[in-house]
């Protein structure tokens, strides 16, 4: 299958069920397509965001973690304290290979997830809410589980912002008085070599 094939079948996909299948098909080759074939430029800038916001001792939650791209990051700037969510099992596998979170989980974004509230001090999720992947109600579990003063921070690809319901719901959450804005950077081409018109940015809201 080559790589057009997969992303195909990602952002096809019409269930969570589904969408995790198709990601365990990818998760061997994941990592260099995302390299070699895409280009991909999302992790790094989403990284010196978060860094602006949170000591190395925070608590932090990969949403979306796939193969450990951002906690490798992470990692690297001298946060050690991650754990990571995903609902594919073959990214989760390559995730464990690397030692990089304190605890992996098979778990789906804008389901109920199995973590205490307030028991997180960030969440980061690169990737995630795009075509057919995480819905916008998956904020109302992240909120729940980061603590009060804490940061959701996460990418969005401009198309689909413009195109879904996401400017509503994060409006809707601001206007409520559950979280509010902080930053949202420039546009940045985040796959630069497959789909140099493919812009997105990156919002950080502090909990409150």
């Amino acid at each position: 299958m080559n790589t057009d094939d997969k992303v195909q079948l990602v952002y096809s996909s019409q269930n969570n069920q589904e969408l995790s299948q198709n990601y365990d098909l990818w998760a061997k080759n994941y990592d260099q397509d995302l390299e070699d074939e895409f280009g991909y430029f999302a992790p790094q800038p989403t990284v010196e965001v978060l860094v602006k916001y949170l000591p190395k001792s925070a608590k932090i939650l990969d949403a979306g973690a796939g193969t450990g791209l951002v906690g490798q990051l992470l990692q690297q700037r001298g946060y050690d304290d991650l754990e990571g969510m995903d609902l594919s099992p073959g990214m989760l596998e390559i995730a464990r290979k690397q030692n990089i979170y304190k605890a992996l989980y098979e778990m789906a974004l804008g389901e109920p997830l199995d973590f205490a509230t307030d028991y997180f001090d960030a969440i980061v999720s690169v990737g995630t809410f795009t075509y057919n992947h995480a819905p916008s109600n998956s904020f109302d579990e992240l909120l729940r589980i980061t603590k009060p003063g804490g940061y959701i921070i996460f990418t969005l690809r401009l198309d689909f912002y413009e195109d879904s319901d996401f400017n509503d719901k994060m409006s809707a959450l601001e206007e409520s008085g559950q979280w509010k804005l902080v930053e949202i950077t420039e546009a940045f081409p985040c796959l630069a070599k497959s789909e140099p018109d493919v812009y997105a940015k990156i919002w950080a809201y502090q909990t409150c």
